[in-house]
């Protein structure tokens, strides 16, 4: 196959990053015959400093001209600190996803075997958890009427029936090809646009018969995924909750540099950790890749190269049981490896099978 990659390194960490999943994508592209091309385009901070929009349309053209996009994170203290800011970083992010009608946002949460002890949560508890987030990307408050004076603001969510069809169409998929158990995640009891969640989800459910779906409210759901995460097979919510519910995952497998994400919709897919920025780490080395180095994993999956997909997890999987791994997740004594040299040691593990 020919790929041809957008790759937006970002900001903060992101370029560090973004150097070892592009390694490993040629790597593997190397290894089974595949020829890759990479153009390179700019976007959060890096781009409001260099043109002043945190996705300029150059940016949205070369991802819309390519097959997929590899990025890496947005974000920079300087506009985390101003709330006047007009123009922030990650408003480079949701105008991707908006501009690419990237409505569904898939995030894996499962754990590592040598990994568990650094879950805050019991072993026995995360032990074989493995499921999906399936986040809607494109609608809800991010996205809706905003308003802000110095006495008053609010941020609108809004849902039309056309945008939880699709979203939920793609919770049903996923749940018919893994263990066929879908929870709607809402907040029906106080929220009119959960209620309308709700109600469409139980009109397409006589559709899907072979999966077994559950409602769950939002805060029932934080608190069943801390004490039973193994309860869930795919999650599918709104653009709020899914954020604040993907990012509690990373408790379980003990690090959110190991967590991948794909975004898909109309146009080109996104391919992405879903770990921010960490500027205060920025050129230190010490940034896990593993999160990223896993997007390319989930990139190759995407086009049905299941064997590509799998030499990365093995290498993946290798690397954390030989302690290769960058400071945060390493024990106690272990070797130092950083980001780069976390990169080549995985790099050299496929080159070798």
């Amino acid at each position: 196959m020919n790929f041809k990659i957008a790759v937006l390194p970002g900001d903060g960490i992101g370029p560090e990053i973004s150097i070892v999943g592009v390694n490993i994508m040629s790597a593997v592209c190397g290894k089974f015959g595949h020829k890759v091309n990479y153009e390179y385009a700019i976007c959060g901070a890096d781009a409001i400093d260099k043109v002043g929009n945190p996705f300029p349309d150059s940016t949205y053209q070369t991802c819309k001209d390519a097959d997929a996009v590899l990025f890496s994170a947005v974000g920079d203290p300087k506009f985390d600190n101003d709330p006047t800011a007009k123009v922030r970083p990650e408003q480079g992010l949701l105008a991707m996803r908006k501009q690419l009608g990237l409505y569904a946002n898939i995030r894996p949460v499962q754990t590592f075997k040598c990994l568990l002890h650094k879950s805050p949560l019991r072993m026995e508890l995360v032990e074989g958890a493995d499921f999906l987030c399936i986040r809607e990307l494109t609608g809800g408050m991010y996205f809706g009427e905003k308003y802000q004076d110095n006495d008053k603001a609010y941020d609108t969510n809004m849902y039309t029936r056309p945008e939880i069809e699709r979203i939920l169409e793609v919770g049903f998929e996923y749940a018919a090809k893994r263990n066929k158990h879908l929870t709607v995640v809402d907040k029906a009891n106080v929220l009119a646009s959960s209620r309308l969640w709700r109600q469409i989800a139980q009109e397409m459910a006589p559709k899907h018969p072979e999966v077994n779906m559950d409602y769950m409210y939002v805060d029932n759901a934080a608190m069943r995924m801390i004490q039973e995460p193994k309860f869930f097979d795919v999650i599918v919510t709104e653009n709020t909750f899914g954020d604040i519910l993907t990012d509690e995952g990373s408790c379980i497998s003990g690090s959110m540099g190991l967590l991948p994400s794909a975004s898909i919709g109309e146009n080109t897919p996104v391919f992405e950790p879903i770990h921010g920025s960490w500027p205060q780490a920025k050129g230190l080395n010490i940034a896990n890749p593993v999160a990223q180095i896993l997007s390319v994993a989930m990139l190759f999956e995407y086009f049905d190269l299941i064997e590509e997909g799998a030499l990365i997890r093995k290498a993946v999987n290798a690397s954390l049981d030989e302690n290769v791994r960058t400071p945060e997740i390493q024990i106690e004594g272990g070797a130092k490896y950083g980001t780069k040299e976390v990169g080549e040691w995985i790099v050299d593990y496929i080159n070798r099978q």
